[in-house]
C-alpha cells in the first residue's frame, strides 16, 4: 500500500519538473495555484476512496460480500455523479479558487487555462478513488499497486511526452493527466467487477438500502469536513506566501512536494491500518485492534523519521532537479529544514487518520481537524507578519502535530465504546 501511494506524488513531482524546465516562475506559480484548486475538487472528495475502504473492510471482517460489493456500487454511483458536477462547475471552481488564494494576474491567467483542461478528468479520477477503496478494504494491496501504476504511470508518461517532447507546456501536463486518469478508471473498473462473486451479488435494491446510504453519506460527510478543512489550510499556507510576490509561491510549491512525498508515504500506512482496523471493528475483535495500532504507531513514526533525514541530506538535490530558476532554488534552500520536518510533524496526524477511518469514528476526527485548522489560522496570521514565511512554516508544523496529538488522546475513549472496556 506504501508503494501504491508513493506513486501519486511522482505526478506532482513530474508536473512541477517538465514545468520547472521552462524556467518561468509565472509558469510554475500557475501549475501550483492550478494544483492546489484540484486539491480543493478533488481531494475533497476523497472520502470516495477511504470512506470506501473502511465500509468495505468492515463488512469484510462480518463476512459479508454482498454488502462490500453494496458499497462498491454506491460509492461508484456518487463519484461518476460528482465528477459530473464538477466539470459543470469547472468556472465558478476556478473563480473561487483564485479568489482565496488571490495570486497575481499573470499566474491566473496560467491557472485558468490549466484548470479547464484537467477539469475533464473529473469524473475518472472519483472512479479511481472508488475503485481503490474497494481494493485497499478487501486487503488487496498488490492490486491497489498495480492499478495506480497504470494511472499514474500513464499520467506521467503521457504528461512528459506532451509537456516537454512536444513542448505543450501547462496545457500537455493538463492533456495527460486526464487520459491516465481515464487509462486508469476503464482498466480498474473492469479488474474489479470481474472479480466480483456472482452468488454475492447484491439487488438494486440492497444497494440503494436507506441504511447503507445513510451510513455511507454520515462517513463521507465527516471525512469530505476534514479534507476541506485540511487543503483550506493549505490554501491559506499558499495565500499568505503569495503576499510576498511569486518567487515565494513558487519556492513554497516546490516544497510543498516534500510534505506530499511524505504525506503519500505514511498514507500507505493509514492504509493498511484502515483495512486492519476495520476488519477487527467489524468481528468485534480488540486484540487484531490493539495489534494494529501498535504495529502502525512503530512502522509509521520511524519511516517519518528516516524521511526526514533523507529530505534534509538530499533536499537541495531534489529542489535543483524540480527546478532551472536560480532565484527559485535559492528561495526554496531557505526554507528547506522546514519541509523536511513535516513528514515526522505529521506522522502521527496520518497514523490516528487510518485507524479513525477503518473504525468509521470519523465523528471525533473530524472535531479535531477544525479545531486544528482554527490554531493554525490564528497561528499563521500571528507569526508570518512577524517571522514571515518561517512564521508560516511554523504554523503548519504546529497544525500537523496538533492533530495527531488530540487523537491519540481520544483513542482509549473511543475504543472502549466501541469494543467495551473489558472487551478481548
Amino acid at each position: 500500500m506504501t508503494l501504491a501511494f508513493l506513486t501519486t506524488p511522482l505526478i506532482g513531482l513530474t508536473d512541477t519538473a517538465v514545468v520547472g524546465r521552462i524556467g518561468d516562475a509565472t509558469a510554475l506559480g500557475g501549475l501550483v495555484v492550478g494544483a492546489l484548486i484540484f486539491d480543493f475538487a478533488f481531494a475533497t472528495c476523497n472520502f470516495l476512496r477511504s470512506g470506501t475502504t473502511g465500509l468495505t473492510a468492515q463488512a469484510m471482517g462480518e463476512a459479508n460480500g454482498s454488502e462490500a460489493q453494496a458499497v462498491f456500487w454506491r460509492a461508484m454511483v456518487l463519484a461518476l455523479g460528482i465528477g459530473l458536477l464538477l466539470i459543470l462547475a469547472e468556472p465558478l471552481v476556478t473563480l473561487l479558487g483564485l479568489l482565496a488564494i488571490a495570486p497575481g494576474s499573470g499566474v491566473a491567467e496560467v491557472t485558468r487555462h490549466y484548470v479547464v483542461l484537467r477539469m475533464f478528468s473529473a469524473p475518472f479520477a472519483l472512479v479511481n478513488y472508488a475503485i481503490l477503496g474497494h481494493v485497499l478494504g478487501r486487503g488487496r494491496g498488490g492490486l491497489g499497486l498495480v492499478l495506480q501504476i497504470v494511472v499514474n504511470g500513464t499520467n506521467i508518461g503521457l504528461s512528459i511526452l506532451f509537456g516537454l517532447v512536444m513542448e505543450y507546456g501547462i496545457a500537455g501536463v493538463a492533456i495527460g493527466t486526464v487520459c491516465g486518469e481515464a487509462v486508469g478508471a476503464l482498466v480498474g473498473f473492469a479488474v474489479v467487477v470481474r472479480g466480483f462473486d456472482r452468488a454475492e451479488r447484491p439487488s438494486p435494491a440492497r444497494v440503494f438500502e436507506r441504511r447503507g446510504i445513510a451510513r455511507m453519506i454520515a462517513v463521507n460527510r465527516d471525512i469530505m469536513i476534514r479534507t476541506f478543512c485540511l487543503l483550506g489550510a493549505f490554501v491559506l499556507f499558499t495565500r499568505l506566501g503569495a503576499r510576498t510576490g511569486a518567487l515565494t509561491l513558487a519556492a513554497n510549491g516546490i516544497l510543498m512536494n516534500f510534505f506530499l512525498v511524505g504525506g503519500y508515504f505514511l498514507d500507505g500506512m493509514a492504509t493498511a491500518s484502515e483495512q486492519l482496523v476495520g476488519r477487527s471493528v467489524g468481528a468485534r475483535f480488540r486484540p487484531a485492534f490493539d495489534r494494529a495500532v501498535k504495529l502502525t504507531l512503530v512502522w509509521g513514526l520511524g519511516l517519518s523519521l528516516a524521511l526526514s533525514a533523507l529530505f534534509l541530506v538530499s533536499g537541495e538535490a531534489l529542489i535543483a532537479f524540480l527546478t532551472t530558476d536560480p532565484a527559485v532554488r535559492v528561495a526554496a534552500g531557505d526554507y528547506l529544514v522546514w519541509a523536511a520536518l513535516t513528514p515526522l510533524a505529521g506522522a502521527l496526524a496520518f497514523i490516528m487518520d487510518g485507524i479513525f477511518i477503518g473504525a468509521t469514528w470519523s465523528r471525533t476526527m473530524r472535531d479535531m481537524m477544525i479545531a486544528s485548522f482554527v490554531i493554525f489560522a490564528i497561528g499563521a496570521y500571528a507569526l508570518s507578519p512577524v517571522f514571515g514565511n518561517d512564521g508560516l512554516w511554523a504554523a503548519l508544523l504546529v497544525f500537523l502535530g496538533f492533530r495527531g496529538i488530540s487523537l491519540m488522546a481520544l483513542l482509549p475513549r473511543r475504543r472502549a465504546e466501541t469494543f467495551g472496556p473489558n472487551a478481548s
